[in-house]
């Protein structure tokens, strides 16, 4: 992390979504949100698009239906004189395979390679990649940096990474784990050590990132040392749509009575599962503890099971730490749900770790207190932390170009 004294300059973040691009233009060494951008496509229709800059904000409908068009509406907003000052131009990419490990200058070479990791994770890096071209097109004159979600693990120990499977998937196949979310949970876990006053690398974490994505890390001597995602994202937790965790054999069963081939598992399993296949309701946490207050038992489950495989994963990844020094949530859903955060941290009392209740229930924004606690003074701590993954990203860009 790079602080006071670092690059100097201005560093435009791009964290693509499906049909979203997150855009910050964020000022360096001070981490400043000159300009925010959001673009989000509403389908067939027009999308929208939201600026904030400084104490101004505007709202407009704009014709961008592909990722190329979003790119061009973000570069647009930026004034000629933000333009040219331009240290670099950061992307977030969700996984570089195991040829790009940490974040890269963009070059035709590594352009590549990240295409050939595509498929690892087809719900994301596709349309990154066509935010890249497009925003390499439009600014060919700055240098374009991947950003990258795995980077943040790239030190997981061999006993973390290894699967148990024939050596040749691992070697000849790049069969492994790599973990995601890192830049958020790279994020939270040098805010937190901020907030504690503590240096990182005397700090033991879990930071455990919840939302329509989910994943838990441990953060030990400032590093990842183990995570809950695997060789693709669809490992781990129960998510918004996402299974998480299941039996191989579970597949090899359905597929033998349905005659369902690997794809179309696997698009059931990412698209047709998590909170909406417990619910048959819906994959929003919002919609879901609504529901269960009018009396679904099924959205009950749903969240139920969200938070015991959330609470699971913390408390197995006390393992790698040797203890536990503070719990970090984040994303939209560790950030906002006081109904999860009770549903996961009434789980893990054996480890010390309590919520207060009034803090929690205003998402540890106390007047007065250390903004982001929820829980009682002592150690361990409960932290509800909202993630800035476009610093991380704008910060390690600067590093590489500055």
């Amino acid at each position: 992390m790079t602080h006071a004294g670092g690059p100097t300059g201005s560093v435009l973040a791009l964290n693509c979504g499906s049909s979203t691009l997150k855009a910050a233009l964020v000022d360096l060494p001070s981490g400043t949100r000159r300009v925010t951008v959001l673009v989000e496509s509403r389908g067939s229709g027009p999308a929208r698009l939201a600026v904030h800059r400084g104490a101004e904000a505007t709202e407009d409908t704009i014709d961008a239906g592909d990722h190329a068009a979003m790119v061009a509406a973000v570069v647009g907003v930026l004034t000629v004189g933000e333009r040219r000052d331009l240290l670099a131009v950061a992307h977030r990419l969700v996984h570089g395979g195991a040829q790009v490990r940490d974040h890269a200058v963009v070059d035709d070479a590594v352009r590549d390679a990240l295409e050939d990791a595509a498929g690892l994770a087809p719900l994301h890096v596709p349309a990154a990649l066509r935010a890249l071209d497009a925003a390499r097109a439009a600014l060919p004159d700055v240098p374009h940096v991947a950003t990258l979600d795995t980077a943040y693990h790239r030190e997981l120990p061999e006993v973390a990474f290894r699967y148990a499977v024939p050596e040749a998937w691992y070697a000849d196949l790049g069969v492994r784990r790599y973990g995601f979310h890192g830049l958020s949970h790279q994020s939270v876990a040098d805010q937190v050590a901020g907030r504690l006053g503590r240096p990182l690398a005397s700090l033991r974490l879990v930071t455990l990132h919840l939302g329509n994505g989910c994943s838990a890390a441990a953060v030990r001597d400032g590093v990842s040392v183990d995570t809950t995602m695997g060789f693709t994202p669809l490992e781990g937790l129960v998510m918004g749509t996402r299974s998480g965790d299941i039996d191989a054999g579970a597949l090899a069963y359905v597929a033998g009575r349905t005659g369902a081939g690997v794809a179309e598992l696997v698009e059931v399993l990412n698209h047709e599962s998590g909170l909406l296949g417990l619910s048959g309701l819906s994959h929003d946490v919002r919609e879901l503890t609504e529901a269960e207050a009018e009396g679904s038992l099924p959205a009950a489950l749903a969240l139920d099971v969200y938070c015991y495989r959330a609470a699971k994963a913390v408390a197995a990844l006390v393992v790698p730490l040797g203890g536990l020094d503070a719990l970090v949530l984040t994303g939209g859903v560790g950030e906002h749900s006081a109904r999860v955060r009770s549903g996961v941290v009434g789980l893990l009392t054996h480890l010390g770790l309590t919520l207060d209740d009034e803090l929690n229930a205003v998402h540890g924004l106390a007047v007065g207190g250390v903004p982001g606690r929820i829980s009682p003074p002592g150690n361990p701590s409960v932290w509800a932390i909202p993630t800035d993954e476009e610093l991380v990203m704008a910060r390690a860009a600067a590093l590489l170009v500055g």
